[in-house]
């Protein structure tokens, strides 16, 4: 059965519901980073390769691929870091994030596109 957000938090002890909801604020938007360093959805879609409305609906996006996301920070001229938290042990950061495998050549966008078949010649 699925649970109400509001009602998870309303039986929260107040300081705790107030820290929650203190963190939420904190959490940027992809929207807000590009903001933040003062780069127009139009100057990353050029340095992407790609329309400025597909930026805009990666914008509103909830899930994405990590490569999608790592291309996007690195557009803005960032660089994403992916961190394993669990219990009773130290973080672990994730390296070689959407990385090729060792000897296999990266898949760009333009390569990945179909061509099409060049025709025939009769001989």
């Amino acid at each position: 059965m699925a649970r109400n957000l509001e009602r998870v938090l309303a039986k929260l002890p107040p300081e705790r519901r107030e820290k929650v909801e203190r963190r939420a604020a904190e959490l940027a938007t992809l929207k807000d980073l590009r903001q933040a360093v003062k780069r127009t959805q139009e100057e990353l879609a050029s340095y992407l390769g790609v329309g400025q409305d597909t930026i805009s609906r990666l914008e509103q996006r909830s899930d994405m691929l990590i490569s999608t996301l790592k291309r996007y920070v690195e557009a803005m001229g960032g660089q994403l870091e992916l961190v394993a938290r669990f219990p009773n042990r130290p973080p672990v950061r994730i390296d070689r994030i959407a990385e090729p495998a060792p000897g296999r050549r990266p898949m760009h966008r333009k390569s990945a596109r179909r061509r099409k078949a060049a025709p025939i010649a009769a001989a």
